[in-house]
């Protein structure tokens, strides 16, 4: 999931704005290039000052301190309202040049002051840090949303998009008149003086319950499960058994195993374990967060960001909140997501009972043989006996490959093949510049033909008290043209286990696919090259795309004989193994389908609708019902846990565009399989200049059939999953 925000203005100014960025500049040598000489500032306080050092400045995490943030917040704000106020005061008449220009470079320090609280919320959060969140997110929404419904500045952006065919404007820059003025309109510029108050009070409230919400999701997630007797334990892999030992010890009971409320911990469990109770506790606690009727339960505060919500769209205009965010999407209109869901929904959950069947077999088999009780498949089975069918089909054990898949590996193998593909270098200098928390690392990126920098890649990658859940990328600073090319600080966020001591971090395939994915976000910022920031964020709904499309890399021939050696042996992964996991690719796509199409389906349903859903447990349950979702599988995010949807706006009513740019990734891998393969660089410079370097310069739609030459194929996708295209 990427995480950069960035509206048509500049990425500090419209906190509430979903549009993405991504960035490339390789303008600086690959040496320690330092930064220009900052400004001269008389202001003590780091977190407001320009960035020193080398790669044109890094961020200076060795001195972030959270009670740094409320002076930054205060005086960057007034920074920004000056900068804003000089465009609203020019005398002289609007012009492309002399308002988005300036709009465009304006708020470079508070740029710099989100960027560190990013990773102080998201990263390294604590009490303190959620009690400065809850008071100032709410302020600094309403500073944002008062700023840019000011009548005196919506009038210079719309003198200049009267005039825009008239005036001598270039394509691009016609496209930035015409993009930001839609989004003013969108956000309320044409309302009453009233309705502008209202809509100032209606973001703020919501501002304020998303860091509610948060709060008590990592409320929930910062629990554990211990377990004190080892035996319990048994199926679970070595290494990770260990590393529950050291993470019991950390939480002050040496002796016992700690598996943290976290999908990290949870999955491991849910699929190796033999004790069923054990998979029974650890699934309960898991898909409850957030929904245990206690301080943290979170149901309350998202049926209140409903009804907030819906006010906001009906007083914008918008029949629902589905319409509204939906408005600058490529797939325009919540029937069009929803049509494209439910071209896959029959045949996920078709598939997903086919899997049960086989599953209760063996099940059933066990009981018969005296192996085990007579039970009925529950959500808490599923994995567990999906690897036993594996097992059974396939001839394949995960414990099988896991030994080979060492983290450190993997990462070596997206390195080297981002370098076959687009020329994209990695070079480690972990401990010359500042990081966070000390088991970050940083590595130089540079041009490969050229050895021009590029920018720096920071790799968070293990789970942590006080880190949020999931896995997620974002930029501490984005490429652009305007105002001087800047190069990129691009970061990859991961919560893997990390190994006992002494141990390399061995990984599941499933999180091998979320490092390969998450780095492909990363590539999307680190090649994208545009002159103006306003044409950098590409739609929510291709967002996911770059990220999806890299997935693809990690099981070719070529990356696993190179990269997937066994940790103690240091043998590559035997061919008869490979074969045996690409002869199961399509194996439990049912499951993985239906855990995540449930979770999307609900979220459009819960937002395309003009009375705002009260009793969310209840929607949920009615929902699913109606559905047909299967009781074996529960979605992949339940709503009262379902940070996507109520932690920001940002993928609420969006959470479709995961399949809506995987059947964009389907329809551009079978393009590599029909030049000939996964290493064709033809296709890969076609894909790299037409869709990765060029932000939204152009409707990405028509990039897409630049590079294609047609619309993309759904039956790609049905294909790929295995399942019926007729």
């Amino acid at each position: 999931m990427s995480r950069k925000a960035q509206p048509l203005f500049r990425s500090s100014m419209l906190l509430a704005s979903t549009a993405f960025l991504m960035g490339y500049s390789p303008m600086t040598s690959a040496t320690e290039t330092a930064a220009p000489a900052p400004a001269a500032t008389t202001d003590a306080n780091p977190m407001l000052q320009p960035w020193t050092g080398p790669y044109e400045g890094v961020p200076p995490w060795d001195k972030m301190d959270p009670e740094l943030f409320p002076d930054a917040f205060t005086k960057g704000m007034a920074q920004v309202k000056a900068e804003v106020q000089a465009v609203i005061d020019n005398p002289a008449e609007p012009t492309f040049e002399n308002t988005h220009v300036p709009m465009m470079l304006a708020g470079e320090t508070m740029d710099r002051v989100f960027a560190l609280w990013g990773v102080q919320t998201s990263n390294k959060s604590n009490d303190r840090v959620e009690d400065i969140d809850a008071e100032w997110s709410p302020k600094l929404t309403t500073f944002y949303t008062e700023l840019f419904l000011e009548p005196k500045l919506f009038a210079r952006y719309k003198a200049v998009y009267d005039k825009r065919l008239t005036s001598g404007l270039n394509a691009q820059q016609i496209r930035i008149v015409e993009r930001s003025y839609e989004e003013m309109v969108r956000d309320g510029a044409n309302l009453s003086t009233a309705d502008k108050a209202k809509l100032v009070g209606l973001n703020s409230k919501l501002e304020s319950l998303f860091s509610t919400f948060s709060s008590k999701l990592l409320g929930d997630e910062k629990l554990y499960t211990f377990v004190i007797n080892q035996a319990e334990l048994d199926g679970l892999p070595a290494g990770f058994v260990a590393s529950l030992a050291d993470a019991a010890e950390a939480q002050g009971k040496k002796g016992q195993w700690a598996i943290k409320n976290t999908r990290s911990s949870a999955q491991p469990v849910l699929q190796n374990a033999t004790n069923r109770a054990l998979r029974e506790k650890v699934w309960r606690a898991f898909v409850n967060r957030g929904d245990n009727g206690d301080a943290n339960d979170t149901n309350a505060t998202i049926a209140e960001i409903l009804k907030l919500r819906q006010d906001r769209a009906v007083l914008l205009g918008f029949p629902t909140h589905a319409d509204y965010r939906m408005a600058d999407t490529m797939a325009k209109t919540p029937a069009n997501a929803m049509g494209l869901m439910m071209k896959v929904w029959p045949a996920a959950v078709a598939r997903a009972k086919e899997e049960v069947a086989d599953m209760q077999a063996i099940a059933d088999q066990e009981a018969k043989a005296g192996k085990g009780p007579k039970i009925t498949i529950e959500p808490w089975d599923y994995r567990y006996y999906a690897e036993k069918v594996r097992k059974a089909k396939y001839d394949l054990d995960e414990s099988e490959v896991k030994p080979y898949l060492q983290l450190d590996k993997l990462r070596d193998a997206m390195f080297w093949s981002a370098g076959q593909l687009y020329d994209l270098g990695f070079r480690e200098i972990t401990g010359t510049i500042p990081v966070f928390d000390p088991k970050v690392k940083t590595f130089e990126v540079y041009n490969l033909k050229t050895n021009e920098n590029v920018g720096v890649l920071y790799l968070d990658n293990f789970a942590r008290d006080g880190k949020r859940s999931g896995a997620w990328m974002t930029t501490y600073r984005s490429e652009q043209g305007l105002g001087g090319e800047r190069n990129v600080l691009a970061s990859n966020n991961n919560n893997f286990t990390e190994g006992a001591k002494g141990e390399p971090t061995l990984v599941s395939l499933d999180d091998a696919t979320t490092l390969f994915h998450e780095f492909g976000h990363g590539i999307h910022y680190l090649l994208q090259h545009v002159y103006y920031p306003a044409l950098a964020g590409v739609p929510r709904d291709f967002v996911e795309f770059p990220s999806q499309v890299n997935e693809n890399w990690l099981m070719t021939p070529e990356v696993l004989s190179k990269f997937a050696t066994h940790y103690k042996t240091g043998e590559p992964i035997p061919q008869a193994l490979v074969d045996k996991i690409i002869a199961s690719n399509k194996f439990n796509q049912g499951f993985d389908t239906v855990e995540y199409l449930s979770s999307a389906i609900v979220d459009m349903k819960l937002h395309d609708r003009k009375v705002p859903v009260t009793d969310v447990d209840k929607f949920e349950r009615e929902t699913l019902a109606e559905m047909g979702m299967p009781k074996e599988i529960v979605m992949r995010h339940r709503l009262p846990q379902f940070g996507h949807l109520f932690s920001s706006d940002a993928y609420s009513a969006g959470y479709y565009s995961y399949l809506w740019s995987e059947t964009m990734d389907a329809d551009t891998w079978a393009a590599f399989t029909e030049a000939g393969g996964p290493w064709d660089r033809s296709v890969a410079d076609k894909f790299r200049t037409i869709l990765l370097m060029t932000g939204n310069e152009t409707d990405r739609a028509e990039a897409y059939r630049a590079f294609r030459g047609r619309d993309p194929d759904v039956k790609a996708l049905l294909r790929k999953r295995g399942f019926p295209t007729e």
